[in-house]
């Protein structure tokens, strides 16, 4: 396939997001032609002054749309798009200068019409930017999946960097009205139409998450609501693995009741995996600060994930109402 890269970026309220990624892309070692569609989410910070200071650099095209969510507006963008291979990045992403090098030298070496890569944080990043980043990536939480070049098989891609052909889009829809979630519901449904996906390990991003601690609870929170929802639209996609965060909640409560009877090994187990925690990002991150906020962050991403998890679970199974009815700050409605 002679490849043709149209990069989507749906945009809500953050013109200066837009603006450091645009300028990453100007910045790119990639020589080839490719276009960048950015779409506006019914935003009342407008990013159209901002993208048109980069119309001499970069073959670029903006559109204005009703907020419908940003999975409505990656497929608007898409639609849009000249392309023949589309590139979908989260507004919150910086590229390094190889990123499109990177993913050319992959579909070149083995085509897939899927990809997902990682993300990794840069120097700039705050330090709770910094231990967010490493939970949501560490092969010690839930992140490592995204992050491990061992996951090359049918790796689930996320939507903050990831790729898919326009022959795949066409054929398994787009995306869904489900958020956050769009991306694997997205992702099995393009398996089911007969295609498959991988990690593309170098071709990473630095993705900046600009959220506090209750934002990133409420994220992680949904996540874990939303998981149930897309093992009962997508039978045999469910893992043990998924259930791993509400044990964890379950067994770290259970040991500290332990401990107050005078059994503490229990706990001390949890003790030895915080540490080994705090010494791994200690390591990657080269801060003992981070790596103190790291153990932090586990601890709102294993709640907030487990008791989502176990929540959708519990009533999914013991209502007969759909999805969307006992959710519905799960889903955007189309326009």
């Amino acid at each position: 396939m002679n490849l043709y890269f149209s990069i989507i970026v749906p945009v809500y309220n953050r013109p200066e997001e837009i603006r450091e990624l645009l300028e990453s892309l100007v910045q790119q070692d990639f020589k080839k032609s490719y276009e960048v569609v950015i779409v506006e989410d019914g935003s009342l910070e407008s990013s159209g002054d901002i993208v048109k200071k980069f119309e001499k650099d970069l073959q670029i095209s903006y559109y204005f749309k009703e907020n419908s969510g940003p999975g409505d507006s990656r497929n608007f963008g898409m639609q849009k798009a000249k392309g023949n291979y589309f590139i979908i990045l989260d507004s919150d992403c910086i590229l390094p200068k190889q990123y499109l090098v990177e993913v050319d030298k992959e579909l070149k070496r083995d085509f897939v019409h899927c990809f997902g890569g990682p993300d990794a944080a840069d120097d700039s990043f705050t330090t709770v930017q910094k231990a967010i980043n490493y939970v949501m990536t560490s092969f010690f939480t839930t992140g490592g999946i995204r992050g491990s070049s061992n996951s090359i098989g049918k790796f689930q891609p996320r939507s903050f960097n990831m790729g898919i052909s326009k022959e795949a889009f066409a054929k398994a829809g787009g995306f869904g009205r489900i958020h956050p979630g769009e991306d694997p519901d997205l992702t099995f449904r393009i398996w089911k139409a007969g295609y498959t996906s991988r990690l593309f390990p170098k071709a990473f991003v630095y993705h900046k998450r600009r959220i506090d601690w209750n934002k990133f609870y409420i994220q992680v929170n949904k996540f874990g609501m939303v998981r149930p929802i897309l093992n009962k639209w997508h039978k045999g996609t469910a893992r043990l693995t998924y259930w791993f965060p509400t044990l964890f909640m379950v067994g770290l409560i259970t040991s500290a009741l332990l401990a107050v009877t005078g059994f503490i090994f229990p706990l001390l187990v949890f003790a030895a995996y915080f540490l080994t925690l705090f010494i791994d990002s200690l390591i990657k991150n080269k801060s003992f600060i981070v790596a103190y906020l790291s153990i932090f962050a586990a601890l709102t991403q294993f709640i907030g994930y487990g008791t989502g998890f176990l929540k959708s679970t519990i009533l999914l199974n013991f209502s007969n109402k759909e999805p969307e009815k006992l959710f519905p700050k799960l889903f955007f409605k189309r326009k």
